[in-house]
């Protein structure tokens, strides 16, 4: 491929139209530069913009690639191959974005959660609620992964409502173990109960099992 060749073809093409470089360059939504360093051989376009480049000149790839006009156009065939293959680049790129989206998201949210049941104790309800703000960024991050993995959106919604069980899991384990072996009010509770007639007891709910906390305040 003689880039050489195919620059000064593009240059020939773009003064058959009477164009200066900044005016293509506008209408190609690229930069003079991008334009002098096509027609000048030392860059060449890349796949989609090619296809682009080629339609506005009303000439075939192959011809560009040539650096010089021949009597045959381009077949349909050949123009959908090209198409497709921007497309899928294009496709490529923004799966690439969604992925790192996706990724940043759940780092995002497992830091607000390990933060979060570390930093505030059992009693406080914040420690609750960061962990589920931070849960759903990591459903978020997972879901936006799953959309460069599988085009199935019922695999990915699968997906998630099992990384939603598994959180809720380990979150209500994480309690079960606080409460039996280190004597801590469940975090994850829903109700807290006080009563007048036993003053000396509180009563904490949860989804799975209600924890009695008896002379609260007091080391046991």
């Amino acid at each position: 491929m003689d880039q050489i060749k195919i620059g000064s073809f593009l240059k020939e093409l773009r003064k058959e139209k009477n164009l200066t470089q900044e005016i293509l360059a506008e209408k190609l939504n690229v930069s003079n530069r991008t334009v002098s360093r096509w027609e000048t051989g030392s860059n060449m376009p890349d796949i989609s913009m090619l296809v682009e480049i080629a339609d506005f000149y009303d000439v075939s790839i192959p011809e560009i690639i040539n650096g010089e006009r021949k009597s045959e156009k381009m077949n349909k065939e050949t123009r959908e191959t090209a198409a497709a293959m921007a497309e899928y680049s294009r496709n490529e790129v923004k799966n690439g974005k969604q992925k790192v989206i996706g990724i940043l998201l759940s780092v995002f949210g497992l830091f607000v959660i390990v933060s979060a049941l570390m930093m505030f104790p059992n009693e406080s309800s914040w420690g609750s609620i960061y962990s589920i703000l931070g849960s759903i960024f990591l459903l978020a991050g997972v879901y936006f992964i799953m959309r460069t993995v599988t085009a199935k959106r019922g695999l990915r919604i699968l997906t998630v409502i099992g990384c939603i069980v598994l959180l809720f899991a380990t979150f209500t384990v994480t309690d079960y173990v606080a409460v039996k072996s280190f004597h801590q009010v469940p975090r994850f509770r829903y109700e807290t109960i006080y009563t007048s007639e036993s003053p000396n007891r509180i009563i904490h709910k949860t989804l799975f099992f209600t924890v009695v906390q008896k002379n609260p305040g007091k080391e046991k």
